[in-house]
């Protein structure tokens, strides 16, 4: 039966943030200036649906400084956070496990993902009351289960009003982390960060983030550079992170520098990095390309293959592996099977393109995909030594 732990109740936290809204004319924490990203970010997502075949302790976590427990939901009337029993089971497992090997390691409460609800998180973020109640319910739950930060994953705000509601959750979000901190003497503030679509924007219908308020109140937020291309796509094939593409916005680099021109700074910014591919079955094994004609997705889970799997692919099928130097990313053919994938060649590339233009690091989608860690190795070496 889901249960939650909370150490205060949402009514009160109201009269705390209104306490904040007053104190913050008179100090520049309380009014929700987040503190300066100064320490690089290496993360990673690790997937608690996935806990038995791969546990906390399977993590190399010399390879990472950030690790980012996925994920838990809100109730959809209450907006507190549910926890399952495998949720309590497996998020003390966690951060127990991480802590322990190394403590320096920040362990992060993730909150919803693609599978949540978009008219949950709307309906959460519409008003004062139903904001209070989730951000209590997170605070405590983090607390509770030692987290040392939220990250909230809501895919996506679809509306200007989610946006601004939105802007108005970060702001209380971060006021109820100030406010409850000195409450836990010897315990620094919880960190508050985002995942975020790989622009600062949506075409259709318009609408953009909170660029003014992710700048005062998240610590960073963490575009998703991937999923460019798909199953949605079906016609033709495409390199689904690619990292430059001349032709059209779906590319990493026109994200990243949509969020700098919106106004977040570059050190605010951690670049997403996927541990899978996208997969297409060729018209013809003759032409082979990026762009190439298909016919539908390849194989794999809905045309989604992990990395380890494209390795095994790739090996068992004498696949033609190819860095394209353009767009850099990979991709791998062989018969009709296409490919498109971040191979180290693409990874080193687009870790040392972060590093360059000042972000604060890079976070991979998802641990556990790929094989003797030879992706978070190539991706670590490129920032500390690229």
């Amino acid at each position: 039966m889901p249960h939650i732990h909370k150490f205060i109740p949402s009514h009160i936290y109201s009269l705390l943030l209104l306490t904040a809204a007053v104190l913050s004319v008179f100090s520049p924490v309380l009014a929700g200036e987040s503190s300066p990203a100064t320490s690089d970010i290496r993360g990673g997502y690790w997937l608690s649906w996935l806990a038995q075949d791969f546990p906390p302790s399977a993590i190399s976590t010399s390879h990472f400084t950030h690790l980012f427990y996925a994920f838990l939901e809100p109730n959809n009337v209450t907006f507190e956070l549910t926890i399952t029993p495998n949720d309590d089971q497996w998020m003390r497992n966690f951060t127990s496990t991480i802590h322990a090997v190394d403590s320096q390691i920040k362990t992060i409460l993730s909150i919803g993902g693609d599978g949540s609800s978009v008219p949950i998180f709307s309906a959460m973020a519409a008003t004062q009351t139903t904001r209070s109640s989730f951000i209590a319910s997170t605070i405590s739950t983090a607390r509770l289960y030692g987290f040392d930060g939220l990250d909230l994953d809501w895919e996506f705000p679809n509306s200007t009003d989610d946006m601004s509601h939105l802007s108005l959750l970060f702001q209380e979000w971060r006021q109820a982390i100030e406010i409850e901190s000195p409450s836990n003497t010897g315990r620094p503030p919880l960190g508050l960060s985002a995942a975020v679509l790989y622009a600062s924007s949506f075409q259709s219908p318009p609408r953009s983030y909170p660029a003014d308020a992710i700048t005062k109140y998240v610590d960073f937020v963490s575009p998703m550079c991937f999923d460019y291309f798909g199953k949605w796509t079906p016609s033709a094939t495409g390199s689904h992170a690619q990292l430059f593409d001349k032709t059209s916005n779906l590319s990493t680099s026109y994200g990243v520098n949509s969020w700098i021109e919106a106004g977040v700074p570059a050190e605010k910014l951690v670049m997403g990095l996927p541990v899978y591919g996208r997969t297409w079955l060729l018209k013809t094994a003759c032409d082979h390309g990026i762009g190439a004609p298909a016919e539908g997705v390849g194989p794999g889970n809905e045309g989604v293959m992990i990395y380890s799997d494209v390795l095994d692919f790739n090996s068992a099928n004498g696949a033609t592996v190819v860095f394209d130097t353009e767009s850099v990313s990979t991709y791998s053919f062989a018969g009709t099977t296409w490919i498109g994938y971040d191979g180290p060649s693409s990874i080193d590339a687009k870790v040392k393109f972060a590093k360059a233009h000042g972000l604060r690091g890079y976070f991979f989608w998802a641990l556990g995909y790929e094989k003797n860690w030879t992706i978070a190795e190539t991706a670590q070496n490129a920032w500390m030594y690229g």
